[in-house]
């Protein structure tokens, strides 16, 4: 069967903020995680069914959009550079992209064909290089041949996290149903990341400098670097943290996939596989939750003298669990030093992890109907890869496994999608 999607964009169009600006343009300043992330991506897809979609036409899509943007103004600015070369936020209402396209194919026969994956639903979008002129989001809307919508979204990570990405879309879908805006995606009960001091070294491990795509904002790689989404079910995590782990009962499930996913990768690697990875976590210790887009993000390094490939997976998830050693601090340091003109990559410069467990992507609505489907990748991601975690549909009970969407060397992957099916029936 063919993996090409039968997709035809007919029509781009832009949105702005609800109330005019005039000359009142204003500058976004960025700080150093939104420096650091400038050279990635969030993309995500929502996929509805027929009957929550019905009766709706493209004009009633796009109007959520423009009182939405009077929040949050930099969101539809566009990037500029200051004269000692650091990059800033115009907020000048040049507004965000809406794309429209056709799919000659059921929701089915998509999944059926491309399983999880967000290409072609979302636009094909770099910043670059011209940066006056490249929006910093694009909202896709794909029209299903069974009257199925995916609503996809490119999202600049210089905006914000996954989660500001997330509570952008999940804000639209409210606002579209006509009800006020949902505080936060984050699960109230989410525990708190405790962290060690980092008092190893003044370098950060957890990112490295980046060649550019000609003028891009974009990566050079050394390998072709794919992506794939793996759904575990809830009875599948369940039956790891159970039988394959001898850790506490508050064991996260995304520190026991991402241990799992670790040694795999370590086996394939060889010479005992990577003894550095990077855990992003969301960063909540302020116990304050925004809906002001930003990247509120805490990148930790682990280290071990461990041979991950050959180690027990409790050994591994403790190490996830308790040995994470934050290096926001020199992070900040290293970016501002440079005065932020630097290009780095974040996802990627090691074997990084993301948790993105305490998400409720699934709180995106329309007309009161949940997606049959949410999947997210990030772009720009370097060649030692990345791991995301977080939370897949309800079962029929009520539970829910998790979706990992995992992104490497394309060889590598591969041997990853063998030994999970092999070893761990995912």
């Amino acid at each position: 069967m063919s993996t090409q999607l039968n997709l035809q964009t007919s029509r781009i169009s832009t949105v702005v903020p609800a109330t005019p600006r005039g000359e009142k343009t204003g500058e976004y300043n960025l700080n150093y995680m939104d420096l650091l992330m400038k050279l990635h991506y969030i993309r995500s897809i929502h996929l509805f069914d027929s009957e929550a979609v019905k009766d709706l036409s493209i004009s009633d899509l796009k109007a959520p959009m423009f009182p939405l943007l009077d929040s949050c103004s930099h969101v539809s600015g566009r990037v500029r550079v200051s004269e000692s070369g650091r990059p800033f936020i115009k907020c000048n209402d040049a507004g965000v992209r809406i794309a429209e396209s056709r799919c000659e194919e059921t929701l089915r026969e998509w999944m059926d064909e491309k399983e999880y994956s967000v290409d072609g639903l979302v636009h094909d979008h770099v910043l670059g290089p011209d940066l006056a002129f490249s929006p910093l989001v694009f909202i896709k809307f794909t029209y299903f041949k069974c009257g199925g919508l995916s609503v996809g979204l490119s999202w600049a990570h210089i905006l914000g996290d996954a989660f500001s990405a997330f509570n952008f879309i999940t804000n639209w879908s409210h606002t579209l149903d006509a009800q006020a805006f949902p505080k936060s995606l984050h699960i109230s009960n989410f525990t708190k990341p405790k962290f060690l001091s980092n008092s190893i070294s003044d370098y950060p491990i957890s990112v490295k400098k980046a060649t550019l795509v000609d003028n891009y904002w974009l990566p050079a790689n050394d390998s072709y670097v794919a992506t794939h989404t793996f759904h575990i079910t809830s009875k599948q995590v369940h039956h790891l943290a159970t039988t394959f782990t001898s850790t506490k009962t508050n064991t996260k499930y995304f520190e026991i996939i991402s241990a799992m996913i670790w040694k795999c990768i370590a086996q394939i690697r060889g010479d005992f596989g990577p003894r550095v990875v990077t855990v992003t976590t969301s960063n909540v210790s302020n116990g304050v939750e925004s809906e002001f887009p930003k990247n509120d993000l805490v990148l930790s390094r682990i280290e071990t003298n461990l041979s991950p490939g050959e180690s027990n997976l409790s050994e591994l998830v403790t190490l996830i669990a308790e040995k994470k050693m934050n290096e926001n601090h020199i992070l900040e340091k290293f970016v501002e030093e440079s005065e932020g003109k630097g290009d780095f990559i974040v996802y990627g410069a090691k074997l990084t992890f993301v948790d993105l467990e305490e998400g409720d992507f699934y709180g995106v609505k329309i007309n009161g109907k949940k997606p049959i489907m949410v999947n997210s990748d990030i772009g720009g991601v370097g060649d030692e890869g990345v791991v995301l975690v977080y939370r897949g549909p309800e079962d029929d009970i009520g539970n829910t496994g998790r979706m990992v969407t995992v992104s490497l060397p394309g060889k590598e992957l591969d041997l990853l999608k063998c030994k999970l099916e092999k070893e761990w029936g995912i």
